[in-house]
């Protein structure tokens, strides 16, 4: 039988300080393996870093910007000098901004391309660079994993977060791609995968999906109307798909894009 083997396995997390993110770092690390929280602010950082700590995980901090590359390399040094690898980077840092959203008394002539832009640089390039740093620490190795976080935007229409949904439809291309790559040139222990959320609440979404008082809001009852399990993600179950997806039980699945999203992705809405 085939071992997960996660046994002084190090792993980048960027975005580690978020919800999502931090969960799935908190739930690597309750495995034994070495966590790296990655993130802009120091204080969420050690904030999640001495949540994981107190679970009994092992956890260590690295201010970096992602879209920064000298940020990033200088991240790299600091963990390589203190781990002497990186095995796994999980990409979940990403989001979006308000003004790359069509709103309802808005249509597409309405948007802000400047903030079109910020949210392609945040998704898409704050995932390939952070690639380019941590993931050539990984080809080293010739063994280990890269996992994105796209969303069930990437291949659903969804209205209104028409920035969102572009760039995420990009890095699972950006996934699979170098899937390919990555297997052909380098290694073939060497696997690239994608994760892709449905709806999970977290502080970028929460006004658009529940009201002050905690009830729906019009657009929350449409998504749960279509989601056949009728309610939204818990953070913590994104972790048992990471954890497979980085283990030995999975070194023969690269490029693909796994969804978790209580059947959203399967209902036609009939």
């Amino acid at each position: 039988m085939i071992q997960h083997n996660y046994k002084g396995k190090v792993a980048v997390i960027t975005g580690g300080s978020g919800v999502l993110g931090g969960s799935i770092a908190q739930g690597l690390a309750l495995e034994g393996i070495k966590v790296v929280i990655l993130g802009r602010t120091q204080k969420s950082i050690d904030e999640r870093v001495h949540k994981i700590k107190n679970a009994g995980g092992n956890a260590f901090g690295v201010s970096a910007d992602v879209l920064n590359r000298e940020s990033l390399e200088k991240a790299r040094d600091h963990i390589i000098d203190k781990f002497g690898k990186i095995d796994i980077l999980i990409n979940a840092a990403g989001g979006n901004v308000k003004g790359a959203t069509i709103q309802p008394n808005e249509d597409f002539f309405d948007m802000n391309i400047e903030d079109f832009d910020t949210v392609t640089n945040l998704n898409l390039k704050g995932t390939v660079l952070p690639t380019l740093v941590f993931g050539k620490e990984i080809a080293k190795e010739t063994h280990g994993c890269i996992i994105n976080i796209s969303s069930i935007a990437a291949q659903q229409v969804l209205t209104r977060v028409v920035g969102y949904s572009a760039s995420k439809a990009a890095v699972e291309n950006f996934t699979k791609w170098l899937s390919v790559e990555m297997a052909q040139k380098l290694s073939t222990n060497l696997r690239i995968n994608a994760i892709a959320p449905g709806f999970f609440i977290g502080e970028q979404n929460r006004d658009l999906l529940l009201n002050s008082d905690g009830t729906l809001t019009k657009r929350g009852e449409t998504i749960l109307s279509n989601t056949p399990m009728k309610r939204f993600g818990e953070a913590e179950e994104l972790v048992s798909t990471a954890l497979f997806l980085c283990s030995d039980a999975s070194r023969f699945v690269t490029g693909i894009v796994v969804h978790v999203d209580g059947g959203f992705s399967a209902f036609s809405g009939v």
